[in-house]
């Protein structure tokens, strides 16, 4: 029994090292995910962009994840998923560095994070992969990895704020560019190559066959949700900091130089945003106790009518409005790392990679248009300086939002292998 012990404490430290590993790996390598949200008003500024405009910038940065995502994600199902990730950084790296050396508008700019977008998608999920094959079974490990992603977003959008405030704009992709670098430095001497044990025999354009995926209602039903989730989220994420700028600004602050209590929209955000860190944590341990549809279902249409309703916080104090954003932030992020674990939980073992890779698509997909849709309705609203424009904005997120009850109540819900509370019944 001792033996069993000890082998079961190594077994423990051994999952918690490479959880560390790569939650350390994704928060260096995202620093350059917020660089151009964080900065939208003085990209405004620099280069003349409308609402609709930079939402559309911000939006390929996940249009390039889209894009390359099924690939490099499938394809973890025969190939080993760290010789991916440390591809994908490199490239994270050159598009980084590329930004901050060439960007002069909206169309090169989209160009770059585009391709920045596709690092993202060799590592974010490719990541997830690694992490679920070195330590099977784990839902707090994959749990805690996803929720870095929010707190790597939050310290993304720091960074680039304090930064760019000390040596302009372009300093704050040359710290995305370094952390791409550092991230694969540490995986690479960190942890060994490790090839998919159960590879599919069937030909490798196979693996791009959404088919069976297609097929599995549990699997569809988290992965469907997941992109009502990224449309609501990554919405929010674009333009909170245009958001409280705008705020600010309409409680007396200088327009030039908005701030709150001593403390820039920028720095704020983060505040707001690292909130998402330990709601993401805590939202998946509410789910395996109480239920992971219910609890999901609860989460989500909360956060969903809260959305709808956050424009309307812009015309009180400003202590309100922030108190409003940050329940929303806790409520939105809640749901974030039990929707992933879903999936994973729910995916066949031979099919992992393909589910996954289904999953990023169309979360990462909506998390493509809900920016740009959002920056439309804020440009026919009357533009970001009227309330009424903020409203509109947050109610095209929250609406998206809402799907996720809708999808989890009607798709899947017998014999949910993620969800035991619901298969039992």
């Amino acid at each position: 029994m001792h033996g069993v012990g000890r082998a079961g404490r190594a077994a423990l430290v051994s999952v918690a090292r490479i959880t560390a590993v790569m939650c350390v790996a994704q928060l260096l390598g995202m620093l350059s995910n917020a660089s151009f949200p964080a900065l939208i008003p003085t990209f405004v500024d620099v280069w003349d962009l409308s609402g609709a405009t930079a939402g559309w910038v911000a939006g390929m940065y996940y249009a390039g994840y889209v894009a390359a995502v099924p690939l490099l994600v499938a394809y973890t199902d025969r190939l080993d998923a760290r010789a991916i990730y440390l591809t994908s950084q490199l490239l994270g790296l050159v598009a980084a560095a590329g930004f901050a050396l060439f960007a002069a508008g909206p169309w090169s700019a989209s160009a770059l994070r585009f391709f920045d977008g596709i690092a993202l998608a060799g590592t974010y999920m490719v990541g997830a992969r690694m992490l679920s094959d070195r330590a099977p079974g784990s839902s707090r490990a994959l749990a805690f990895y996803t929720a870095t992603f929010s707190f790597a977003t939050a310290v993304s959008v720091f960074a680039a704020g304090e930064i760019s405030t000390i040596a302009g704009w372009p300093s704050a992709f040359w710290l995305g560019a370094v952390g791409h670098g550092l991230a694969a430095v540490l995986v690479l001497v960190s942890l060994r190559p490790r090839p998919p044990a159960h590879a599919p025999r069937a030909h490798p354009r196979d693996v791009l066959d959404p088919r069976p995926v297609l097929r599995n209602a549990p699997a569809m039903a988290y992965i469907l949700s997941y992109a009502a989730h990224i449309w609501e989220m990554f919405g929010f994420r674009t333009w909170l900091v245009a958001f409280l700028g705008f705020a600010f600004v309409r409680a007396g602050a200088q327009a030039d130089a908005p701030s709150f209590a001593g403390l820039t929209p920028t720095q704020i955000a983060t505040v707001l945003l690292l909130l998402g860190m330990p709601a993401s944590i805590l939202g998946n341990e509410a789910a395996v106790r109480f239920g992971r549809r219910r609890v999901l279902k609860g989460v989500m249409a909360s956060s969903g009518l809260l959305a709808c309703a956050l424009g309307v916080f812009a015309l009180g104090p400003v202590w309100l409005l922030l108190a409003a954003c940050a329940l929303y932030g806790v409520l939105m992020m809640a749901d974030s790392a039990a929707l992933t674990a879903g999936t994973v939980a729910a995916a066949a073992s031979d099919r992992r990679g393909a589910t996954m890779a289904l999953h990023s698509l169309l979360g990462f997909g909506a998390g493509v248009v809900g920016p740009a849709v959002s920056g439309v309705a804020l440009d026919i609203a009357g533009g970001p300086d009227r309330p009424v424009a903020w409203g509109a904005a947050f109610v095209v997120l929250g609406l998206g939002g809402l799907l996720g009850p809708v999808i989890l109540s009607r798709l899947g819900r017998q014999g949910d292998p993620a969800d035991p509370s619901r298969s039992a019944m």
